[in-house]
């Protein structure tokens, strides 16, 4: 049986992405300051204005002006001819976390309630659903053209989708590829589709063994797109979070991850549980796992825990369970010192998807439970 699956990804230079290093950013600086920081914040970008606002709970003082102004220079926004670039207005309104959340927090709860999912599968070397990993390879590889000149024209911004065909319930061929990117206005659009299939598409695909026909790629579906980012999109921190997670292969518990320090059960209660997910289908105990859990406010112990493997186990349920419930204890404070997550590690983690990238706690295998 033949069925089609659809997953997009965003460049870093997108509106929402943006936000999301930029919250992410100031969580990494309070982390470096004092790992016990406290920080909820949101960042609003458009036309020449960048808005932050949210809770801040650390020692020092920080330069919220500086970091976004830092973060927006790096990710290529330095022509003012952008309507948006880091001289932009930037206004603040962050104060100090609530006490009412603060006093749970402190006793090692959870500083949120909500449900949290993870999930793996062996069809890709970083375990991954294909659709997702291919689509954020596509957006890397543009922003990297970009940004080493390999390919000057393009500018910050872009976007990708890919349509796989599975049978048999693995993916059997890559049936189209749509990207798009704004550029110089001068290189035409058939000389930008060529260039991005030969030095985009093709190398991507190749190294997961596809290829595709010229024919099945589409670029810039509108016919032109010269000035992108926040001056003709508006973004949000945490508007991306089926493109942060698994591409809709797997269900999101809501939570958004970026600009929230790890005692947010949304973060740490997702990273815990692609730990746990990616484990248990790299030891080889079944070709998917969905690991769910969910969590009460200023509670320790997630209030459920449920492992799904949709019939592709190969040991018992109960052996699953067990080797899971060894290899993490989902209390609060236990993930957060397994995972090692008090650590300015979280800007990285807010492009190209938090999950299937090498480097990070929760995409360790280890060697045993």
């Amino acid at each position: 049986m033949l069925t089609n699956f659809t997953s997009e990804s965003v460049a870093a230079g997108h509106p929402d992405k943006i936000c999301d290093q930029i919250s992410d950013a100031i969580v990494d600086a309070a982390l470096a300051i004092d790992p016990f920081s406290r920080v909820a914040v949101e960042t609003l970008v458009t036309k020449n204005r960048v808005v932050m606002a949210g809770e801040v709970t650390c020692p020092n003082n920080l330069p919220y002006k500086k970091i976004a102004r830092d973060v927006i220079k790096s990710l290529g926004y330095t022509k003012p001819e952008y309507n948006f670039w880091y001289h932009s207005p930037i206004d603040v309104h962050i104060h100090s976390q609530s006490p009412d959340i603060s006093q749970g927090v402190d006793i090692g709860g959870a500083g949120d309630q909500g449900m949290m999912i993870g999930f793996a599968t062996n069809e890709t070397k970083e375990y991954m659903p294909l659709p997702l990993s291919l689509s954020h390879k596509l957006v890397m590889a543009m922003d990297q053209a970009r940004e080493t000149k390999k390919l000057p024209f393009l500018r910050p911004d872009g976007k990708s989708a890919v349509n796989v065909e599975y049978k048999k319930q693995k993916p059997n061929k890559i049936t189209q590829v749509i990207l798009a990117v704004p550029h110089n206005p001068q290189i035409s659009n058939q000389e930008l589709n060529q260039t991005l299939y030969q030095q985009v598409v093709l190398p991507v695909l190749d190294k997961y063994g596809f290829s595709i026909d010229s024919k099945n790629l589409i670029v810039n579906g509108t016919g032109r797109w010269e000035i992108g980012g926040p001056a003709t999109d508006t973004g949000v921190t945490g508007r991306k979070i089926i493109v942060d997670t698994y591409g809709s292969i797997a269900p999101h518990g809501g939570g958004a991850f970026s600009g929230k320090d790890p005692t947010k059960v949304d973060r740490s209660g997702a990273y815990a549980t692609r730990f746990l997910s990616k484990n248990i289908v790299a030891h080889d105990l079944a070709d998917k796992a969905e690991v769910r859990v969910a969590y009460v406010i200023g509670q320790a112990e997630p209030i459920s825990v449920n492992i799904d493997t949709f019939g592709t186990n190969k040991t018992k349920k109960s052996t699953i369970k067990d080797f899971a419930s060894k290899l993490l204890n989902l209390r609060v404070q236990e993930i957060l010192k397994k995972l090692k997550l008090r650590r300015p590690i979280y800007r990285e983690t807010a492009r190209y998807g938090h999950l299937g990238k090498p480097g990070f706690s929760w995409e360790k295998v280890v060697s045993s439970a």
